[in-house]
């Protein structure tokens, strides 16, 4: 085979600077972003790229039925990336590059795994085109011209390559030819017969096609979604090294721009997270709000981000100003303020995205800029800022009250150097009626156990976790600093807190100012003390059929799914009843993210669609680990009407019940 090189090289030299260029252009926008670390630990990085990008293993679990489709097909993509790289080159420099040139065993596999990965791959775009037209789950896209075109350039890649081969075999160009099954029948069946000349000339001719197609399937890549081919194993080379708990800290300074406003005030990562989506929906089938029609979509803000990026990095590169908003009213590039708003930061997105993107920590990013630069919020909001402020709590009540839940039992302030654990009430365990209940069950434990545990009492400030998620990072970030003085003044080491949100808060965003403590939540405790033989039980008391809760806090931020489970058998003597959805899967109550203190008038309530779930599995007893969850399972069970059938309990007061 012989092609016109002067001819091919030229073609070919324009296709590739053109791809490259495009590429250049699109990646060159991600410097836009701030600075950030995501190249240290080398080692481990490489091993995450193996792990999730080539093993894949994000994308066949979770009881994705077609993660399998998926990772067969990337790995017969991968194989064709060789195959056409290779035949170009051998066609080129036949003398130089061809595989007949290896060993006999390495040649003779590599063309059988060559000849077969055209077919497996062909089937599972035609399996994902089937599942799109004839099933499509209401999280994945349906079927777009993008797609066919692709399926266009792939036949026509492949009709070229067995062309190619079988006018060779026919030609008797080809040794090992019985290792190449297809191009083998094609040559045997249509080719047999014909000149030395037509067979030659077909060669050519398959050859320019497969070459031309190549080419051009090249440049359409980084112009289509497709683009996450070259940007998502990078991506997860990149991923956040710890489990993504909170948010970067912002450093307050005059004349600084808080939160993310405009898109090139993201880190680089967030930016090329737009890049490396695949438009899975994963993140949407695990959104609560998405689930219950509310106006945000993770996939579509991620999508909206790179939008906004195409559309005024040039101009952002120039220094001149953007001419599309990232955040303003709902339309293609722009992030509108209710999906902003709507998020629950219960990370169900993060937990399941393929190529591991941040949603939350930029949703979060853009709350700030909402509230910090240009004070929109949602105009409840308004009072649980002051509140906390002036207060240092949701409800507004004075200090003083944070001791009136400790009215009927005896308690101990902490001591430096004589107490051991500081029990951290939190707000909600100290003001709220039925949260007040929780809060004596696990003092109760505590003294059962014999540990030396004291409290604050009117000097405990609120962490501010719903601050921080809500965007008020300015108050956020006194509030810890006036917490970790009153630690530090105090002596205090060790916290126990009832609330997962206390907890992550204290263990994961105080971190970030030095604040070393060793914080423990109560349902590792419990079960500690339980395994230890500490707290004496007698068994459960009308309980019935335990139906358990993951707080979004506690399990997918924190990882803590055992220790409640574990402490409800030593209670009842049997494992707690599963969720449909539960443990990293589990479905959010509806109250995080700060959404505990804002209105839910759009869609479904969250806390309605989780109580339901919860209702299938026919519970006497519904157990949470969270003062959120408390409240929003009792509210579900009275809109319900159930709550007469059904009791919500916190696990403190499932084991106080059952002491001895």
């Amino acid at each position: 085979m012989s092609p016109n090189l002067t001819v091919f090289s030229v073609i070919a030299s324009v296709a590739i600077l053109l791809f490259f260029g495009s590429l250049y252009t699109r990646f060159r926008l991600v410097t836009l972003g701030k600075s950030e670390d995501r190249f240290s630990q080398v080692g481990k990085r490489i091993r995450n790229m193996l792990l999730y990008a080539f093993a894949q293993r994000r994308v066949v679990t979770n009881s994705y039925r077609f993660g399998l489709n998926h990772v067969i097909f990337f790995w017969s993509f991968f194989i064709l990336a060789l195959v056409n790289i290779v035949a170009l080159l051998s066609g080129l420099f036949p003398d130089y590059i061809n595989l007949s040139r290896l060993p006999n065993g390495t040649y003779h596999s590599l063309a059988l795994i060559f000849e077969l990965a055209w077919p497996i791959a062909l089937l599972c775009v035609i399996i994902a085109i089937v599942r799109r037209v004839a099933f499509r789950p209401g999280y994945v896209l349906p079927l777009q011209a993008d797609a066919l075109i692709i399926l266009t350039l792939f036949i026509g890649l492949m009709v070229g390559f067995y062309g190619r081969q079988a006018s060779q075999i026919a030609q008797g160009g080809i040794a090992g030819a019985s290792y190449m099954p297809i191009a083998n029948f094609i040559a045997s069946t249509f080719y047999s017969g014909r000149s030395v000349e037509t067979l030659t000339q077909q060669a050519n001719f398959f050859w320019w096609l497969h070459a031309i197609f190549l080419l051009v399937f090249l440049n359409y890549l980084g112009y289509t979604k497709h683009t996450h081919i070259l940007a998502a194993i990078p991506n997860c080379f990149f991923k956040s090294m710890e489990k993504v708990t909170t948010q970067p800290r912002e450093e307050f300074k005059k004349g600084n721009s808080f939160g993310t406003g405009q898109v090139d005030q993201f880190r680089w990562k967030d930016l090329f997270d737009s890049y490396a989506c695949t438009e899975c929906g994963r993140c949407s089938d695990a959104c609560p709000a998405t689930f219950t029609n509310k106006p945000l979509d993770p996939r579509l803000v991620i999508q909206d981000i790179k939008l906004n990026l195409l559309k005024n990095g040039q101009r952002l590169l120039s220094n001149e100003k953007p001419v599309m908003p990232l955040i303003g009213p709902e339309g293609e590039g722009t992030v509108s303020e209710e999906s902003i708003w709507a998020c629950t930061t219960c990370a169900a997105c993060m937990e399941v995205c393929p190529v591991f993107i941040e949603h939350v920590p930029k949703l979060v990013s853009m709350r700030r800029d909402l509230v910090e630069m240009k004070a929109k919020f949602p105009p409840e909001l308004l009072t649980f800022f002051e509140n906390i402020e002036q207060r240092s709590n949701p409800w507004g009540a004075a200090p003083s009250d944070r001791l009136k839940w400790a009215a009927e039992i005896e308690t101990k302030p902490f001591t430096a150097g004589k107490t051991e654990y500081l029990f951290y009430v939190g707000c909600a365990g100290s003001f709220d009626a039925r949260n007040k209940q929780v809060t004596l069950a696990t003092a109760k434990i505590l003294d059962a156990s014999g540990i030396s545990w004291g409290i604050l009492g009117k000097d405990e400030k609120c962490c501010g976790d719903s601050l921080r998620r809500l965007g008020n990072e300015f108050v956020f970030d006194s509030m810890v600093k006036e917490n970790i003085n009153i630690f530090k003044k105090a002596g205090v080491k060790k916290i126990i807190t009832q609330c997962p949100h206390c907890y992550s808060t204290f263990k994961n965003d105080y971190r970030q100012y030095g604040a070393e403590l060793e914080v423990i939540h109560h349902t590792e405790l419990i079960n500690q003390l339980i395994k230890e033989n500490r707290l004496k039980l007698n068994g459960s008391r009308d309980l019935g059929n335990v139906v358990f809760h993951d707080s979004c806090y506690l399990g997918r931020y924190n990882e803590i799914y055992e220790a409640p489970r574990e402490a409800i058998a030593s209670v009842t003597g049997q494992t707690p009843t599963e969720m449909t959805r539960h443990n990293e899967r589990s479905f959010c109550c509806g109250a995080g993210g700060g959404r505990m203190w804002m209105e839910e008038n759009i869609g479904k309530r969250i806390n309605l669609e989780r109580v339901e779930e919860a209702l299938k599995k026919d519970p006497r007893t519904i157990c949470v680990c969270c003062p959120y969850c408390m409240t929003m399972f009792e509210d579900g069970l009275k809109d319900e009407k159930a709550s007469d059938k059904v009791q919500v309990l916190d696990l403190a007061e499932i084991v106080a019940r059952a002491l001895k």
